[in-house]
């Protein structure tokens, strides 16, 4: 299989769209979430997509195989969620090994489907690390603004135990994704490099970043050069920014990464703002139109999409960075 590097250097290569926009279409009720084996959990389980790998593995798989017949050379794996620090939301810590392990073997079983049947484009699993739902930097509390719900150590354990699963699932890469705070994502990154350390292996490494509104910062405060520079010791494949604007509000941002790093950059935004229930109007043709800008200032070497995106979205995306070269890095 082709060096994922080497192919960055010739084309721009695609992310998939949304697992949850996906998900949603199948309009999973409780008892779906639940299946056979969890039927008689105590507690709620609606809304826990990454144990739809378990209950639902069928419908995770066939996420996948519309995003890269959509166009999608990478797919991310069903995983935002899954370290043990979010699962104790549905007191699921004990699962977690097991979610990002069948998460990454289905997503990797699709991908050689079709790397099977169109070697010259191989498809890779990008093992899907989330934020967390707690944040190290910042208190929660306004009234206590010393207190941390969790410590860097409690992170990098709970984010070890996450990578070790999706390698030994299969995935090709690691995504440290929508970051908001700088501090739990140098928490993942340090599990990354414990783990590349203790088996002797290399994975390539995507950060993605979040900017959070019109300030241009992340919820930690970060422009967008002090959050790369602040990501820089660690040895990446690319860095980007995804979800919170769309794709039109993210170019200044993008600009300053393609100055400034010497990692490839990535894009996957939402498409457009939510409106007021919450949904996102931005038409695959918009979204397409908008990226195209990426592609003509040579900003990029990964796009896709984040909240709202569906396949519709990528293969529209796919087709308007076709013909441009990706940037040099």
């Amino acid at each position: 299989m082709k060096d994922i590097k080497e192919i960055l250097k010739e084309r721009i290569l695609i992310l998939d769209g949304a697992m949850g926009t996906m998900l949603q279409r199948y309009k999973f009720t409780e008892e779906d979430f639940r299946g056979e084996r969890f039927k008689d959990w105590e507690h709620p389980l609606q809304g826990n997509n990454d144990l739809l790998s378990l209950t639902q593995p069928e419908a995770i798989a066939e996420v996948h195989r519309k995003y890269f017949e959509a166009g999608a050379d990478i797919v991310e794996t069903n995983t935002f969620s899954g370290t043990t620090i979010a699962m104790a939301d549905y007191y699921m810590e004990d699962l977690v090994y097991e979610l990002n392990y069948e998460s990454a073997r289905i997503a990797k079983m699709v991908a050689d489907e079709f790397t099977k049947k169109e070697p010259s484009k191989p498809r890779f699993v990008a093992g899907s690390i989330g934020p967390t739902n707690k944040t190290a930097s910042m208190s929660p509390d306004v009234n206590d603004p010393g207190f941390r719900a969790i410590s860097f150590d409690e992170l990098r354990i709970a984010y070890k135990q996450q990578v070790e699963a999706l390698l030994d699932g299969g995935s090709d890469i690691l995504l440290v994704e929508t970051i908001f705070d700088t501090l739990n994502a140098k928490a993942a990154l340090f599990a990354i490099e414990e783990v590349k350390e203790e088996r002797s292996i290399d994975v390539p490494i995507m950060v993605s970043g979040t900017i959070t509104d019109a300030s241009g910062r992340t919820l930690s405060g970060q422009t967008a050069e002090a959050f790369l520079i602040s990501i820089s010791h660690i040895p990446i494949l690319s860095v980007g920014f995804n979800c919170a604007l769309g794709a039109d509000q993210l170019v200044p941002h993008l600009e300053v990464l393609s100055v400034k790093s010497e990692h490839a950059v990535s894009a996957h935004p939402n498409a457009g703002l939510p409106n007021a229930f919450g949904e996102y109007d931005e038409t695959p043709a918009q979204m397409a139109e908008q990226i195209k800008e990426y592609a003509e200032k040579r900003l990029v070497n990964i796009v896709g999409g984040c909240c709202g995106t569906t396949p519709e979205h990528i293969t529209a995306i796919a087709e308007v960075v076709e013909n441009f070269a990706p940037r040099q890095f």
